[in-house]
């Protein structure tokens, strides 16, 4: 009884919270406040580079105006691994997807954040390492964009989960490892602005957060060894567990080793999509 009202209490206080988020204009909202936190940036960068702020301010502002690209994109990457929590409950594979998306826009991040190597204007005058480091990521989220295109498309719809019951219970166990997810993000978060308050400095957020993914997605494969016990089942979502360990790593590697082990990752992810499709989709059992 305790279990089962766990399993509601989870459903309850899941749906409402992705309703809201997932709704039209809440979504027309967080966008006007990206834009705007864009624009005000750009503004206390210039205001600091003529002197303006008081020093409190100043000394939180960079005087680069490129970090407002990177902020902007630190935004974007925050609402995709906000959606990346939503799609927990849903199957591991889209979940997965999800977070090699996040990985291609992480790539391209990294490529902006370059930028603040340079001076303003920009000029590629004693900055070829930096260039190249550029186009590396950019390449790299290139070749994650194209095979999750190839993964997005090979992936079926499966039923294997014939008895209602167990298939509530199952989804309602990963609504709550998406409820408990949403809080460390939050607590990651607000630890992360009171370093920045109180020390100056900030943790690296996504790779951090990945960390924490490397253990939700571990204990997705458990729960689902108890619903699905299949070898097929265990083998496909233990491999989906390995693709995220592997875009950990790509987060923490040189920037160029980074890209590679990022393509390697979605490449492997659709290796074992394609191999799970041609010999165990329709395999009894």
């Amino acid at each position: 009884m305790a279990v089962h009202s766990l399993f509601e209490a989870a459903t309850y206080l899941f749906d409402p919270v992705h309703s809201f988020w997932e709704r039209r204009r809440t979504q027309q909202w967080v966008a006007g406040i990206l834009v705007a936190v864009f624009l005000l940036s750009l503004l206390a960068i210039e205001f600091n580079r003529q002197g303006l702020l008081p020093d409190p301010l100043a000394r939180l502002t960079p005087p680069n105006h490129f970090h407002s690209v990177n902020l902007a994109f630190s935004l974007v990457l925050t609402l995709e691994v906000i959606g990346l929590i939503f799609t927990l409950p849903c199957s591991i594979a889209k979940s997965v997807g999800k977070q090699f998306e996040i990985l291609a826009l992480i790539l391209v991040r990294s490529s902006f954040k370059e930028l603040i190597e340079f001076s303003e204007p920009v000029a590629l005058g004693g900055h070829v390492d930096v260039a190249i480091r550029i186009g590396t990521d950019a390449l790299g989220a290139l070749g994650v964009f194209v095979l999750l295109g190839i993964y997005y498309r090979l992936q079926r719809q499966k039923e294997e989960i014939k008895n209602p019951v167990a298939l509530y219970r199952y989804v309602a166990t990963k609504k709550l490892i998406a409820l408990v997810m949403l809080g460390l993000f939050a607590g990651l978060g607000l630890f992360n602005a009171w370093q920045k308050v109180n020390h100056g400095e900030m943790i690296d957020f996504f790779p951090a957060f990945y960390t924490l993914l490397i253990f939700a997605d571990i204990l997705l494969v458990l729960v689902s060894q108890v619903f699905l016990p299949s070898f097929r089942a265990v083998f496909r979502n233990s491999g989906f567990a390995v693709a995220t360990l592997l875009i950990r790593l790509a987060l923490t590697a040189p920037p160029e080793l980074g890209a590679i082990v990022g393509v390697g990752a979605a490449g492997f992810a659709l290796c074992l999509t394609l191999a799970y499709n041609a010999f165990y989709h329709s395999y009894p059992g």
